[in-house]
């Protein structure tokens, strides 16, 4: 469990704060709209109405405590940056600062944001790999060259083992679990033979999965 910060509760605020706590985490929210606050009061640890924009507010939360401070304002460029600065002024540990336009992201990490999001775009950049791609399922982006991908099993895969396919010295992946009935078991056993109804879980570059898909 840890311990979080949520200054802004738009959509993407209010959805974050909701499933920080869902996650068993201590969830502390502020924001400037009192409807706002007593929307996710209920679901959150604490609620706080106040402006982060004001130094003394910033002060009197305590950052430093929080091993987390996230920054939902994206939509106001210069609310966004001073609370981000007065956030690190004031000893936060972390400070996760989202934004919706690139140039408001450089500005962000030059006043000393740690991390910056950009969740529009990164679930755009996800839905179109999905559907651009045949039978894929789902797909986490680790950096812009490496991915894991839930995919169906290879047509020429099943009846097959791991090691009888050499498929780290053949194709430059790994499996790294298996899923049936949305059963997710993780995979240990290079004899394992896959199954035309198994879903699989490959790491790698996101080149060489495209070519084993493109198959």
């Amino acid at each position: 469990m840890q311990s979080m910060l949520v200054i802004g509760l738009g959509r993407f605020g209010r959805h974050l704060a909701i499933k920080l706590a869902e996650l068993g985490n201590e969830v502390m929210v502020v924001d400037t709209d009192e409807e706002q606050v007593n929307h996710v009061a209920p679901y959150v640890t604490s609620a706080h109405i106040g402006d982060c924009m004001d130094d003394e507010v910033v002060k009197s939360l305590g950052v430093r405590n929080f091993d987390v401070c996230f920054v939902c304002i994206s939509e106001n460029f210069q609310s966004s940056l001073e609370i981000t600065s007065l956030l690190k002024d004031a000893g936060a540990k972390l400070v996760v600062s989202k934004t919706d336009r690139e140039l408001h992201a450089k500005f962000l990490l030059k006043i000393g944001a740690d991390v910056v999001i950009h969740p529009e775009r990164d679930m755009a950049w996800r839905t179109a790999m999905k559907y651009s791609a045949k039978n894929v399922f789902d797909f986490i982006e680790f950096t812009p060259e490496y991915a894991i991908f839930e995919l169906s099993t290879p047509s020429n895969w099943v009846g097959h083992s791991i090691r009888e396919l050499k498929i780290r010295e053949k194709y430059r992946l790994n499996i790294i679990a298996l899923k049936v009935n949305d059963v997710v078991t993780p995979i240990v056993n290079a004899d394992h033979r896959f199954e035309a109804d198994e879903h699989l879980f490959i790491s790698g570059s996101k080149t060489d999965i495209m070519q084993l898909m493109d198959k």
